[in-house]
């Protein structure tokens, strides 16, 4: 098995890197079977983002703090494990944006898209699905479109649903919603067009970001699921990332 590892900068991550490549070998990232990242979740995001569509598989272990998307660390019998791992295979989410200088903007959500107000004051938003307006207009400080990867992330923190790993299903989430009041979100069919109209952009700016690529002042934006692009993951089948997305909500 030809293994390619790539570490985030933390020195963990860095010493990490150099055992495993004098063990098991490094492979450049075209020639591997398998890449091997080693750091915490941003740096799996990061990874998964640069090898979409690539056919790769990714391996993570955690060397870094939360880790929720990577597998424990060990250096004893990797290449076994690998091979022992569970594969979950899985499509982003694509923002494409209209932005108040008059471009337009395309980027790729693992974990979600979230519109944000810019300003001191709260933002306007039209939210519209598969065409049909549902919401005339919220007032709230940011709202989320989470996949079921990204649920356990700042969709978790903001008081959204957990959802399991195979569910086809979007958690849509609103942050400080001011009006209406008591709404808390939707769950959503993951082949719907979600499209969100800011209204009055020139006194409420709103800023769009799809997991770390940020958009700044836009007019509108629409959220798809991607037909084209395939992210690909493993995990230990003992601690596969449906059984972690599980037990997460026991874990309170």
């Amino acid at each position: 098995m030809r293994l390619s590892f790539l570490a985030s900068s933390a020195p963990e991550a860095q010493l990490a890197l150099n055992e495993l490549a004098r063990l098991y070998g490094n492979h450049e990232i075209g020639e591997a079977d398998v890449i091997v990242a080693l750091g915490g979740d941003g740096f799996m995001l990061q990874t998964l983002h640069q090898t979409i569509n690539s056919g790769k598989r990714i391996y993570g272990m955690n060397c870094g703090s939360v880790g929720f998307l990577m597998n424990d660390y060990r250096v004893e019998d990797l290449e076994q494990r690998i091979e022992q791992a569970v594969e979950n295979d899985f499509h982003p989410l694509e923002m494409r944006t209209k932005n108040a200088d008059g471009s337009t903007s395309i980027a790729l959500a693992i974990n979600e898209v979230y519109l944000f107000r810019q300003s001191y004051q709260a933002a306007k938003l039209r939210v519209t699905i598969d065409g049909h307006v549902r919401l005339d207009e919220l007032i709230c400080d940011g709202l989320m479109i989470a996949t079921p990867a990204g649920s356990t992330a700042y969709n978790l923190s903001a008081h959204g649903p957990i959802l399991p790993l195979e569910a086809p299903l979007l958690a849509m989430t609103p942050v400080s919603a001011f009006r209406p009041r008591r709404w808390r979100g939707a769950l959503l069919p993951n082949k719907v067009c979600v499209e969100l109209d800011i209204l009055e952009p020139e006194k409420r700016p709103v800023n769009a970001v799809a997991d770390n690529t940020e958009i700044k002042s836009v007019l509108s934006v629409r959220i798809a699921e991607s037909t084209v692009k395939t992210a690909r993951i493993l995990s230990d089948p003992d601690h596969s990332w449906s059984e972690r997305i599980l037990a997460e909500q026991f874990s309170y």
